[in-house]
């Protein structure tokens, strides 16, 4: 199976505090990988790094089979940040303007938006359900919506790899289950790779198909299955004090043991 990303032997610090160190992580095409840890175990940096933010200081980070300082196919990759605390809800745009804008890169600034690209928007849209939808202001939208349009907005351009911030952040807890396996819909649906940065241990369990858990090393990567059989120590070593981790099977919580 192709790796979508590939990183070996990776390191860095900010000035004298080491925040990734010796981190070897291969990422399957077609796979749903969480990486889980307690703030300030690196996993922003991990990100920038993987979205050519920043430069690795030692290393070596591949997207595609390509050298990432070689990289150039940024189309392929999609990206989904922590907008929900931060977006303007007054910004004056439909939710179809907002997800049409995500066509940009690929159709350059000043292509004519034909009929097939609605369609794409559109087609964006339905698969995270949200395109009855499309004229209504996007300020006017909850958290959870929002955050559902802005995923449309990073698929309407059709990436292979959809990388995605603490994307629960500002979607209410009723809703958190439902945006996972909405998540979990497009990878199998769609093929596509997805890479999600997370606090939600116990919800994501069952929606990914891999967990690594960081902690300026990575303590563990490997498929969900054996990351439920971690023992309560296991993680509490990673994260530095005791953790209840509950996987929400069928919607109904069990405690991993």
């Amino acid at each position: 199976m192709q790796s979508i990303i590939e990183i070996k032997k990776l390191f860095y610090r900010y000035e004298k505090d080491a925040v990734l160190e010796d981190i070897n992580l291969t990422i399957p095409d077609g796979s749903f990988l969480a990486i889980v840890g307690p703030n300030g175990s690196g996993k922003s940096t991990l990100l920038k790094l993987i979205l050519g933010l920043l430069k690795p200081q030692k290393g070596d980070i591949f997207l595609f089979g390509q050298e990432i300082n070689k990289f150039r196919d940024w189309q392929k990759v999609g990206y989904v940040s922590q907008k929900a605390n931060s977006f303007n809800t007054g910004f004056p745009a439909t939710v179809f303007e907002v997800v049409a804008s995500g066509l940009t890169k690929k159709l350059g600034m000043f292509t004519f938006f034909k009929k097939e690209h609605a369609q794409k928007v559109f087609e964006a849209l339905e698969a995270v359900d949200m395109k009855m939808f499309s004229n209504r202001n996007i300020g006017e939208l909850s958290g959870g919506q929002q955050q559902r349009v802005f995923i449309a907005r990073a698929l309407v351009s059709e990436p292979n790899l959809l990388i995605l911030d603490e994307p629960t952040v500002g979607v209410d807890a009723e809703n958190v289950n439902s945006f996972y396996r909405m998540l979990g819909d497009l990878n199998k649906s769609r093929g596509i790779t997805l890479l999600l940065v997370t606090h939600d241990i116990g919800t994501i369990s069952d929606k990914v198909s891999h967990v690594a858990c960081l902690n300026k090393h990575l303590h563990f990567h490997g498929e969900t299955e054996e990351f439920e059989q971690l023992r309560m120590e296991g993680m509490s070593e990673v994260y530095g004090h005791d953790v209840h981790m509950l996987a929400h099977h069928h919607e109904h919580g069990g405690v991993v043991k």
